[in-house]
């Protein structure tokens, strides 16, 4: 149901109740990812020291680790400067995902991978902000990555991270399909 309200400057502005809840869906599930995200990280932090891990699988580890830099440890040893930084570039990415929601919250895929990455940038933001650095913990390693990782471990990584990957994937998604629409 559409209604109009009046702004500051007098002018109609229409609004709708569903363009409302939708934004407050993808905000929810922006919520449900940096829930997750930290409940997760919780439990690391209260129960393995940095450097601990866990064997689960012959592909897979649980274990403690610090990041003080971005993906792969980009400025990892930059002297301190670079925290900054990142929370600041995760603050202003939240900012514009945000208002990106609020334009477009009936473009279901888009939205929702605009909520993951949010969830996922806010995460790893209360990481700075509380630690310091990003606490990750998810190890998978391969032979077949040896030539490209030491000892064919991937960079560990959270779930934090796993949003913001899951997000991206489904912008390139909803832009491929976006473009095959209008062809």
């Amino acid at each position: 149901m559409a209604t109009t309200t009046r702004s500051r400057t007098g002018t109609a502005r229409k609004t709708t109740r569903s363009s409302d809840s939708s934004l407050g869906l993808w905000l929810a599930v922006a919520a449900l990812w940096l829930i997750f995200d930290q409940f997760t990280k919780v439990l690391i932090v209260q129960n393995y020291q940095l450097g601990d891990a866990t064997f689960v699988t012959n592909f897979f580890n649980v274990v403690r680790v610090h990041n003080y830099g971005a993906a792969f440890s980009f400025l990892a040893q930059a002297g301190g400067w670079q925290r900054w930084f990142f929370m600041g570039i995760g603050i202003a990415a939240a900012t514009f995902i945000i208002w990106m929601l609020r334009t477009h919250p009936h473009q279901k895929l888009f939205s929702f991978a605009m909520a993951s990455l949010l969830g996922g940038a806010i995460g790893n933001v209360i990481d700075r902000v509380w630690h310091g650095y990003v606490v990750d913990f998810l190890d998978f390693h391969w032979n077949f990555l040896s030539p490209l990782f030491h000892q064919g471990h991937f960079p560990a990584f959270n779930v934090a991270d796993t949003a913001i990957t899951i997000g991206a994937i489904c912008l390139i998604l909803d832009e491929i399909l976006r473009v095959r629409k209008t062809r």
